[in-house]
């Protein structure tokens, strides 16, 4: 139930994150539930999938779209067997043969199976923009 442990399951999947961006699926493999019952939301238009092995398919699609995204105000909520974590993701990604950084706001949720926190939900979404008032 640490928070600590969550965070380091948190940096774990954004380690693996990285490592799809530059051609590896394992370490995503390992840091995910690979239950019927898992979500991902990425970030393209009705990007919804439910269980391991269409969860798996999408992740090996991003294959080596080379970039990296790291977690930057992480706020974390944990019990003893199921934690959520908030933050926002700084992305930089090559796009059309150029450099953007972007930003956007994720939720992760892990569930302790096996004496492990597994990555059970990903969805992510562009932060918007208000006009100042």
């Amino acid at each position: 139930m640490s928070k600590a442990e969550v965070n380091a399951a948190n940096l774990e999947f954004y380690a693996a994150l990285n490592k799809i961006l530059s051609g590896q699926l394992a370490p995503m493999e390992a840091v995910w539930s690979h239950a019927d019952d898992i979500t991902y939301m990425g970030p393209a238009a009705g990007d919804y999938k439910v269980g391991w092995e269409a969860v798996r398919k999408d992740w090996e699609g991003q294959l080596g779209l080379r970039g990296t995204v790291e977690p930057v105000e992480v706020q974390i909520t944990s019990g003893p067997l199921i934690a959520t974590v908030s933050n926002i993701e700084s992305i930089r990604m090559e796009i059309q043969g150029e450099l953007k950084d972007i930003s956007i706001r994720a939720t992760n949720i892990f569930r302790k199976e096996d004496g492990h926190w597994k990555m059970i939900g990903h969805h992510v979404d562009p932060l918007p923009s208000f006009p100042s008032q």
